[in-house]
């Protein structure tokens, strides 16, 4: 089963539509709030190469980018390989 965490906060519809996109193909995630937690924050800042934009969805530890990524890469057909 692939890791996958999506650092969010509230109010973004394009967190929001990533949560649906994984929901819906019955992928589990871990949703980390950054608007909770300042570290949490920091933390996304530190692993995403300073990208401010949420949603940051990382599969097994590696950036993906945001919502706009992930739906590029499912087209493309990776997103299958990363999620092997």
């Amino acid at each position: 089963m692939p890791k996958v965490i999506i650092y969010s906060k509230a109010h973004c519809p394009y967190c929001d539509m990533a949560k649906e996109f994984f929901t819906e193909k019955n992928i589990s995630f871990e949703e980390i709030r950054i608007d909770l937690d300042a570290d949490k924050r920091d933390e996304m800042l530190r692993l995403s190469n300073n990208r401010r934009t949420v949603p940051q969805i990382f599969i097994n530890g590696q950036s993906i980018g945001g919502y706009d990524d992930l739906i590029a890469l499912s087209k493309s057909g990776k997103l299958n390989e990363l999620l092997q």
